[in-house]
């Protein structure tokens, strides 16, 4: 067997490896969304007058290339080509049966003048701006009520040039809340793959009110330093696959949310059947989160194949008296930790409300969370895991857990319960009821199809 310092050498050698070199060993396990994969009408963004200078703005040219190809919306949909260059532009909005096509070398900057991020409304889950009261910045691609949208190509970059907002940010100058680099709003069908995401003022990706949507074979990079660039964020969604993505940011990778205390609440739109394989990345925050946004309930979240390196946190469940919602049937598998702060931390007190209306009795329910099948090495603490005094965090289930932890007091447990199983360090004593295996069918419930999956063990495979 392997030493587990050579497991880290190889995972470091996989993350230097782009997303689509990973592919070539794992397989594709998404359903796959019914969307038109050639588009009988194509036309380039230059034949709209569009100049790749870097310099030049190109808003218009790309407003006026969708509006054209909106005449094609049912007649099989159409496809906007974005050959080589380096296309300034500010916020636009997609159609719904448009394939946006980046080409290599091609690069669509987001402009540095805000005048260029037109100011919309708050979300409706939300009850105003994520960082301000009233509005926020549309995001750089925007799309609202569509339908088999996809935005591909050959591995092109979409760079937002976000340091401008991120000063703006540390300064205490910002107006409205800073854009997404992407954001689709109540769409159904969308597939985001083979692109490069850089640099994004805030979330990098925001599915928000959206079904079946497809994120594969991405990459999205923004210096550790910069604030909330985070990667991918599912949002009050469902029927969502993320997998085969390399993330590196000053966020959490990949974040699920479902609204903010009493809007979420009265919204009512849960995240749920968000499925996440064969991730790589690292940050200054976690790598998978919930919350803390998850007052219209996070449900179904299944995820395997990760590895976590030079990160705060692998974990992480975060929420709030007053948030409400739920967050269960969470089942995170197959995990490798490589010089990670904690691998498992759930935050019961994390605060941050939207104003002062919002109501400290709705306190939220966090249920059958199972964490199974995890090594990790350089890690300092195996867990915080940290409920409410009076809503106690329940049925969470931990199994085949191997962490390499410098800390003399690994485990740190309040207002918790549940059940463990091979786990060393050894879990904390609210988690230290032992019924496994029959646990886990009480906890959450492996659907059949994921079963074939997670006996595969790739970690193990990795060891052996």
């Amino acid at each position: 067997m392997k030493r587990l310092s050579t497991l880290v050498d190889v995972f470091l050698v996989l993350a230097l490896f782009s997303c689509s070199t990973w592919t070539v060993w794992s397989s594709s396990c998404c359903n796959q969304i019914n969307l038109n994969e050639v588009r009988p009408h194509s036309v380039s963004i230059t034949e709209f007058g569009a100049v790749g200078d870097g310099i030049t703005l190109n808003t218009k040219a790309f407003q006026n290339a969708i509006f054209y190809l909106n005449s094609f919306a049912d007649k099989g949909g159409a496809k906007l080509f974005v050959p080589a260059g380096r296309w300034l532009t500010g916020s636009f909005d997609l159609i719904s049966h448009l394939t946006l096509w980046l080409d290599n070398d091609a690069v669509i900057l987001g402009s540095t003048n805000s005048d260029d991020w037109p100011v919309v409304d708050p979300l409706p889950s939300y009850g105003r701006g994520r960082e301000l009261p009233g509005g926020r910045h549309r995001s750089l691609i925007y799309g609202c009520n569509l339908t088999d949208v996809v935005i591909t190509g050959n591995n092109g970059t979409i760079d937002g040039q976000g340091s401008i907002w991120w000063n703006n940010f540390w300064n205490k100058t910002l107006n409205y809340t800073r854009p997404h680099l992407v954001e689709l709003m109540n769409s159904t069908g969308v597939l985001i793959s083979n692109v490069t995401f850089l640099n994004s003022p805030f979330w990098t990706i925001h599915p928000v009110y959206c079904s079946h949507v497809t994120i594969q074979n991405v990459t999205i990079i923004a210096p550790l330093s910069s604030p909330n660039t985070d990667g991918i964020n599912p949002d009050s969604s469902d029927n969502v696959c993320i997998e085969d993505c390399y993330i590196s940011t000053g966020d959490d990778l990949i974040s699920i949310k479902s609204g903010w205390d009493g809007y979420g609440i009265s919204f009512g739109r849960p995240s749920t059947n968000i499925n996440i394989r064969r991730l790589i990345g690292k940050t200054t925050s976690a790598g998978i989160a919930i919350g803390s946004e998850m007052s219209g309930g996070v449900s179904e979240v299944h995820a395997e194949d990760i590895y976590i390196f030079d990160s705060h946190s692998a974990i992480r469940i975060k929420t709030s008296p007053g948030r409400g919602g739920y967050v269960r049937n969470v089942y995170i598998s197959n995990m490798i930790l490589a010089n990670v702060d904690i691998a498992i931390r759930f935050t019961g007190l994390y605060g941050e409300h939207p104003d002062d209306t919002y109501d400290p009795d709705a306190l939220p329910v966090i249920e059958r969370i199972t964490i199974k099948d995890v090594i990790g090495v350089k890690v300092k603490h195996a867990g915080l895991i940290q409920g409410i005094k009076g809503d106690n965090f329940v049925n969470i289930c931990l199994s085949n857990i191997t962490l390499n932890v410098s800390s003399k007091l690994p485990w740190n447990c309040s207002y918790i319960k549940g059940f463990s199983d091979l786990v060393s360090p050894e879990a904390c004593e609210p988690l230290k009821e032992r019924i496994f295996p029959e646990h886990c069918s009480d906890c959450y419930y492996l659907p059949n199809h994921l079963k074939s999956l997670s006996n595969q063990n790739w970690g193990a495979w990795l060891l052996s």
